[in-house]
């Protein structure tokens, strides 16, 4: 509902906008000053939603033909025939009227070309963290304000235009038309000024950044990288072996391809490059590197994969009963890591190609900070954790996540009862490809919010209902909150069973039990939650005594999923760094 009364709103104030266009041009033509006044305070009001509060809406104007740059010489049209027809000044100053925004119309298209120019030459070929590289040299760029403004955006001055066409026609003078006209003249061509004598400065010059990284490799070798391709949406992957890496002892780099997921890659003290070219990134000197870890399977891996004096060796992010957690293409690699039995019989199960003596069960080392059941400090608020999947990559699969056909109920459900907490935590690529796992995810964050919570939380602390979008708190620092979870067959359960409390697996497609339990072996010791959530109630009922019926099947469970208890997978991930590294 919130989304539709958004979508809404948004083509109102685009219809508002063109509208108002429409006028400011009708009223122009006839020297109507009144009408072109007030169209032209709801279109600069109406941009200025489309630029922030309706964006997206704004896109799909540009995808239609009706683009800012379109609206902008209809706007500047506006001024000089308003100007014309109500003032009508002599011939020298009818002429300057409509040069003076034609000529910042060619300002812009002059600064445009040279800011891609500029960008084009100080592009840096290679993106680090927590590497000094004093060989590189810099290209000198223009400040701040000068990029900001140029190209698309100088005509944006020309909005001024508007008001001081609304004087002329007032006082009958053409002069704050002018007036204003060399004034905005005067910011564009220094704006010009600037991005040329910055083109200038750098002319003949080109990044040193490949030159120092090499030098950079070759002094510091590192053993251990872990490589990651995939893009920004998905960078959380590569975030959680980041910790486990840096624990690791080893000399270690983490090794990007995309430029925005550099930028979101989570804090860490490891040296990370991205080198998003694979020519640039294939030319680099690897041959230090032992052991190279991935996080995900993507086409990009093959400018990894090529070298040759390295163990390749899948990490994966999580292991579940999903389709992906056995995807044909791991047998591309050396190794294969699983946390535990559950992994490597699901891997012998698909008989996807993957041979069983390269795998390896090193455990969960990220689950290190998780208390397990009783070992967190007294909580009198019961707190239920909704953490579905996404809707995965096939639409066609209406049971790959509870959120579209039981989320709302389950949310509902839960608000519904007495003394509980609701968290929700949405998988991070919700609604990148069902709408329909989209919309059920905004009337889940509207029913929080009319229920008191809070809908972007940054911290778990307090009773109020929360909602966690963000990378903070993290999936595991909910867990320890946690009294129950509910979820769908996803990693999210395989990593909560470490906490031994009680967990619930959605069954949207309403399977038998027993069928459900083979299929997904991660749900053997889980309550089962069928598509009308009838037996929430009593799940509900039942778990917060502390004791309820699941407690040891959920520590056998744990053994078959996580490892033997007892022993650190921290350790386990160290010693098989350790070995192929030796």
């Amino acid at each position: 509902m919130f989304s539709r009364a958004r979508s809404q709103q948004g083509i109102a104030t685009v219809g508002a906008v063109l509208l108002a266009y429409g006028v400011m041009v009708l009223a122009g033509v006839l020297g109507w000053v009144i009408p072109f006044a007030v169209a032209g305070l709801v279109a600069i009001a109406g941009e200025f939603a489309l630029a922030t509060r309706f964006a997206a809406t704004g896109e799909l104007l540009e995808k239609g033909g009706l683009g800012l740059v379109w609206r902008q010489l209809t706007r500047d049209l506006s001024v000089v025939l308003l100007t014309v027809s109500a003032v009508r000044p002599g011939v020298g100053a009818t002429v300057a009227v409509m040069l003076l925004p034609a000529v910042l119309w060619a300002l812009a298209v002059g600064t445009g070309a040279l800011a891609v120019l500029g960008e084009r030459r100080a592009a840096a070929p290679a993106l680090t963290r927590n590497i000094d590289l004093d060989g590189s040299r810099r290209v000198p760029a223009p400040p701040a304000w000068a990029r900001r403004i140029e190209g698309d955006q100088l005509p944006l001055l020309n909005v001024l235009l508007v008001p001081a066409a609304v004087l002329a026609a007032l006082t009958d003078r053409v002069t704050p038309v002018v007036v204003t006209g060399l004034v905005t003249l005067a910011v564009g061509a220094a704006t010009a000024a600037v991005l040329a004598l910055s083109w200038l400065r750098g002319r003949g010059r080109t990044p040193g950044v490949l030159p120092a990284l090499h030098a950079w490799l070759a002094r510091e070798r590192p053993e251990v990288a872990l490589y990651f391709a995939g893009p920004a949406k998905d960078v959380y992957q590569a975030n959680m072996w980041l910790a486990p890496i840096e624990a690791a002892g080893h000399r270690a780099v983490v090794l990007l391809r995309s430029e925005d997921a550099f930028r979101e890659l989570a804090d860490t003290r490891l040296p990370v490059v991205c080198v998003p070219s694979g020519v640039d990134f294939m030319n680099l000197d690897l041959s230090s590197i032992r052991t190279a870890l991935y996080a995900a399977n993507v086409g990009a891996n093959i400018h990894m994969l090529r070298e040759p004096g390295m163990k390749h060796v899948f990490v994966g992010h999580g292991d579940s009963d999903k389709q992906a957690s056995v995807n044909p293409y791991s047998k591309v690699y050396d190794e294969v890591w699983v946390a535990g039995p559950a992994g490597r019989e699901r891997y012998a199960r698909a008989g996807v190609g993957v041979q069983d003596r390269d795998i390896v069960e090193i455990g969960r080392p990220q689950l290190a900070g998780v208390h397990t059941f009783g070992s967190a400090e007294a909580d009198p608020t019961f707190t239920v954790l909704y953490a579905p999947t996404w809707e995965g990559w096939l639409d066609d699969d209406p049971y790959h996540t509870s959120l579209v056909l039981m989320g709302e109920r389950i949310v509902t459900g839960l608000l519904a009862a007495g003394g509980v907490r609701v968290i929700y935590k949405p998988h991070p690529l919700t609604g990148t490809r069902s709408k329909k796992a989209g919309a059920v995810h905004d009337r889940i964050v509207a029913r929080i919010r009319a229920a008191g919570g809070d809908t972007d939380a940054i911290s778990l602390d307090g009773t109020a209902h929360l909602v966690v979008t963000g990378r903070t708190p993290a999936l595991f620092d909910c867990f320890n909150a946690t009294d129950l979870l509910i979820s769908d067959v996803s990693s999210v359960v395989s990593d909560f069973v470490q906490s031994e409390r009680p967990y619930v697996v959605a069954n949207p497609a309403d399977l038998p039990e027993d069928e459900f339990r083979r299929t997904f072996p991660t749900a053997r010791a889980a309550y089962l939650l069928s598509s009308d959530c009838g037996e929430l109630e009593k799940i509900l009922a039942v778990t917060p005594a502390g004791d309820d019926p699941m407690t040891e099947a959920r520590r056998e469970l744990k053994e078959y999923l996580l490892g033997p208890a007892g022993v650190s997978p921290m350790d386990r991930f160290r010693a098989e760094i350790d070995r192929l590294c030796g």
